[in-house]
């Protein structure tokens, strides 16, 4: 096994933010009258691009015709006021990417808009660590889908089965095998459960990622 590259998932990953996000959602539904549960939300949330979420939105709730821009904006802050008073950072997957980025290229593929990527680093200060970040916007199909990482691979310059993925989702984690990349599922307590089975393996805090095993140098 050669692992060149790595890439990190961020919600759920990198920053406790989902079940925030499951929040704002909800949030956003309820404020329109309309009937929804926390477990709803949930589900529409976890595991989603933001543009799957939109979609099944629409889908679930044709009444909310706004745009696309406008939901993303009424929703982001529903989040921010939620995480004004928190600290949503897992720092242990923090201090391994940054580990990580000392010897090798590390990057974040992730499900959520370019710009709650960009902000999203500011928060934790990897700017430097980062050769790239991919949204949304940036590959045409969300996960489970392997584009967005695949793309991230031709970004690299390396092959797929040299790169390994931190996810925490289902879909993440199918997404990455369906790559041909080597996946690391981090599953935290107290968050609803995910069928990760796919993985290489699961771990409850990336802290006993045993870089050893994969041939890696820290």
């Amino acid at each position: 096994m050669m692992i060149n590259a790595f890439i990190f998932d961020l919600d759920g990953t990198l920053l406790d933010s989902e079940i925030l996000w499951c929040k704002a959602m909800e949030q956003l539904i309820a404020k329109r009258n309309l009937p929804v549960t926390s477990s709803y939300a949930c589900e529409l949330v976890f595991g989603r691009s933001w543009g799957d979420v939109l979609a099944r939105l629409r889908q679930d709730y044709p009444s909310i015709k706004e745009s696309a821009l406008s939901i993303e904006q009424e929703s982001q802050s529903y989040y921010d006021l939620l995480h004004a008073s928190m600290d949503i950072r897992i720092h242990s997957s923090i201090d391994l990417l940054k580990r990580l980025a000392r010897r090798y290229p590390v990057a974040i593929v992730s499900g959520s808009t370019r710009r709650q990527i960009a902000d999203a680093i500011e928060l934790m200060e990897i700017r430097a660590e980062l050769q790239f970040y991919l949204g949304n916007e940036d590959y045409p199909r969300g996960k489970p889908d392997p584009s967005g990482f695949l793309l991230a691979s031709r970004h690299f310059g390396i092959e797929p089965e040299h790169c390994l993925v931190f996810e925490d989702s289902s879909a993440g984690v199918r997404a990455a095998k369906a790559a041909n990349m080597h996946c690391v599922a981090l599953c935290r307590k107290g968050l609803p459960s995910q069928d990760v089975s796919m993985a290489d393996e699961a771990l409850a805090d990336l802290v006993d990622f045993d870089a050893i095993s994969y041939g890696v140098d820290l």
